[in-house]
């Protein structure tokens, strides 16, 4: 019976790298040099000019022969963008949906979110991805939905939870406490070192968690930079070695 699972958390920029090139590949390859079992991945393109009319979250997925889920929090006519999950484990969508939003300068683009139920072995885990706001007080709105009894809250989302995604926010605002006070922040169990994700070339700031429900041991969390990673996205990725309690 498999007792753990190697989860990962990744702002893939809509594939394109900071030599401002269009990559699925490089992407791809970040994910694989890790062998996650399962990938939330936030900013991919559907049918977007941009990018070439791709389903970024299917071409990805197909080159790492996983299944996955993909909820596009923005929509232009026929152009999508938002996030997605990659697993090699059978999913089931719970929920995807639009978070709130507030007026405000920064606040020019919805967000939304997307919890699945993965089979992993004999055990499910609740694995949900979110994107949040560049507004303060989005951000705050929109994390207080997420606790709320549409998603985390929800009666079938109490046990072997793991919540990860770009936050926007640094861990000393309202926003990362309202998830601290429901979840484990994952690199806090572990002696993590190089916490921060943004910008991918010389990160300074904190953007991109993990967190995990008080069932799930943590083993191990990390960011990995080298020459890929700083080149494949804007963001670092996350990645963290789980065990079940």
């Amino acid at each position: 019976m498999k007792s753990g699972l190697r989860v990962m958390t990744y702002n893939a920029h809509s594939c394109v790298g900071t030599d401002g090139e269009l990559s699925h590949g490089r992407i791809a390859e970040v994910i694989a040099s890790q062998d996650p079992d399962i990938v939330a991945i936030q900013e991919l393109d559907l049918a977007r000019m941009r990018s070439g009319r791709l389903d970024q979250a299917a071409v990805i997925a197909e080159q790492l022969k996983m299944r996955f889920h993909f909820h596009p929090a923005l929509r232009v006519k026929e152009e999508m963008y938002g996030d997605a999950i990659l697993s090699k484990w059978p999913l089931t969508l719970r929920h995807a949906g639009e978070l709130p939003t507030v007026k405000a300068r920064l606040a020019f683009e919805p967000r939304g979110a997307l919890w699945v139920t993965a089979k992993c072995g004999e055990h499910e885990v609740q694995f949900i991805n979110t994107h949040l706001g560049l507004s303060l007080r989005e951000r705050n709105a929109q994390a207080a939905a997420l606790v709320g009894p549409e998603w985390l809250g929800h009666p079938n989302c109490q046990q072997r939870v793991i919540f990860c995604g770009d936050l926007n926010t640094p861990p000393c605002l309202a926003a990362y406490r309202t998830f601290r006070r429901v979840l484990r922040d994952a690199a806090l169990q572990v002696r993590m070192r190089n916490r921060a994700t943004f910008p991918s070339r010389f990160p300074l700031m904190r953007l991109d968690y993990l967190f995990v429900s008080p069932d799930i041991r943590v083993l191990d969390v990390r960011a990995p930079r080298n020459a890929l990673t700083r080149l494949a996205s804007d963001h670092l990725p996350v990645i963290a070695d789980l065990e079940f309690t």
